[in-house]
């Protein structure tokens, strides 16, 4: 499965049978996501030395449920997390239950939208990680987040987002062809299900859609996981920061911390504030 990448809901059922099968936010099962990235560590490793590097505290757009904020407060470093999902911020809260005291006591969380949260506090570091910007899927969404990225940096403060690199494959695929996986069991729902995917680019609007589709083996009811991701492409995502108060100081290509080439599938930007750009200088922007 490859739902690290998605796009806009509301184009029709090009999958076929999707229409009939009920559908389920991607977020709404966090022992599923949990399956998903459990070997994804490299970024876990490159925002904890990040953090550390940084001291402070941080600040975590896209928390979830802790995958990364876990890790960086284990290592001695405040993190205040937002979300605007319930079910992962539920799992985050549980987690923590298992934690030592320290660690509790370092992870702060906001329940809220990216584009509009107020934590109140500025933060020498600010993090938007795993793609959580591509969730931004207009130009106003962007204005509106970056606004508020700027009202919690410090005025010397550090801003990281990591993106994957638009993929031209995935934006040429049918969106009627099916891409299968072998059967497994589920997670969080305990039965064994057969999973396939579909992918409908939007070229108008960037926007790449994601369709997977759940059928258990032993019969019964399915259901479908849209994902809605905008794709933005390197260029035109340094331009978004810049004139949103921004000035980029490194990209990455990787989490080893490598250039960005032609071949990399992931992005990691670092900006700080851009003299002379006001913290609310795009709020109400449309």
């Amino acid at each position: 499965m490859t739902p690290g990448r998605g796009g806009r809901v509301g184009r029709g059922d090009r999958g076929g049978r999707s229409g009939s099968l009920e559908p389920h936010s991607y977020y709404d099962e966090p022992a599923y996501y949990t399956s998903l990235y459990k070997r994804r560590v490299a970024d876990v490793a490159y925002y904890v030395s990040l953090a550390q590097e940084i001291g402070g505290c941080a600040l975590e757009y896209g928390v979830g449920n802790g995958r990364i904020a876990l890790p960086i407060a284990r290592h001695g470093v405040p993190v205040t997390g937002v979300d605007r999902h319930p079910a992962m911020l539920a799992d985050l809260r549980q987690r923590l239950e298992h934690e030592a005291p320290g660690v509790r006591r370092r992870v702060s969380i906001v329940q809220g939208d990216m584009r509009s949260a107020d934590v109140k506090k500025r933060f020498p570091l600010v993090l938007c990680t795993f793609n959580t910007a591509l969730h931004l899927l207009v130009r106003q969404d962007v204005e509106h987040f970056l606004a508020r990225v700027r009202e919690h940096m410090r005025p010397r403060g550090l801003f990281v987002m990591d993106l994957s690199t638009p993929s031209l494959v995935d934006l040429g695929r049918s969106p009627t062809r099916a891409y299968r996986t072998p059967s497994f069991r589920h997670p969080s729902r305990g039965i064994r299900v057969q999973a396939r995917e579909y992918f409908d680019y939007d070229a108008s609007a960037q926007v790449l859609q994601v369709r997977s589709e759940f059928t258990p083996v032993a019969g019964g009811a399915g259901w479908v996981v849209p994902l809605a991701h905008r794709q933005f492409f390197p260029q035109e995502w340094e331009g978004l920061v810049h004139y949103n108060g921004f000035r980029v100081v490194g990209v990455k290509g990787d989490f080893l911390r490598g250039p960005l080439t032609g071949e990399s599938d992931v992005m990691v930007w670092h900006a700080r504030l851009r003299s002379g750009f006001g913290a609310g200088a795009t709020r109400g922007a449309s």
